[in-house]
């Protein structure tokens, strides 16, 4: 995608601009820098913005060699390129992030109040994906709601996944 240009704005400020649109950000660090998703959010609204992982097979792997269809890709702290770029310069193949990182990683980056920095990634990581995905019956706990839920510790590790209110157990050999 073509970026912002001072003469020619382009696709991006087209989707910023545009309230239809559900603007998807991969935020993992690697794809885009933590301070545009906050230009974006600033922009879009967090309600418009959904973190994306943009997943691969190494998601949540350690570093080494995977495939990407068949596509070579080496991934080097966390980072997954196509293999046989000089020095680590290979095309960005992908991302090793899971969801949960990405809630984590907006936490991190959003300034102020950590009560804002929850709510922030909550939007960004569920309710307006499942916005976007025409699911009505989110974004609220409440009696009849379905009740799909992941809970987290303090430090946000995922602690249990809920689905449709019954636990999921053991949720991380599913």
């Amino acid at each position: 995608m073509a970026p912002l240009h001072h003469r020619e704005p382009g696709p991006v400020a087209a989707l910023l601009e545009d309230e239809r649109v559900t603007v998807e950000l991969v935020t993992d660090g690697p794809h885009v820098h933590p301070a545009l998703w906050d230009l974006v959010v600033r922009a879009a609204g967090a309600q418009r913005v959904a973190a994306v992982t943009d997943a691969t097979a190494a998601a949540g792997m350690p570093d080494g060699a995977y495939q990407l269809g068949h596509l070579d890709v080496e991934v080097v702290d966390r980072v997954a390129r196509l293999a046989g770029g000089a020095a680590g310069l290979g095309a960005i193949a992908g991302s090793t992030a899971t969801a949960d990182a990405l809630f984590r990683n907006i936490v991190a980056h959003t300034a102020g109040p950590r009560a804002i920095a929850l709510r922030r990634a909550a939007t960004m990581t569920a309710a307006t994906p499942a916005r976007a995905l025409g699911l009505a019956d989110v974004g609220e706990l409440a009696v009849g709601r379905r009740a799909d839920l992941v809970g987290l510790s303090a430090d946000l590790a995922v602690e249990a996944v809920y689905r449709s209110g019954d636990r999921v157990t053991p949720w991380h050999d599913r």
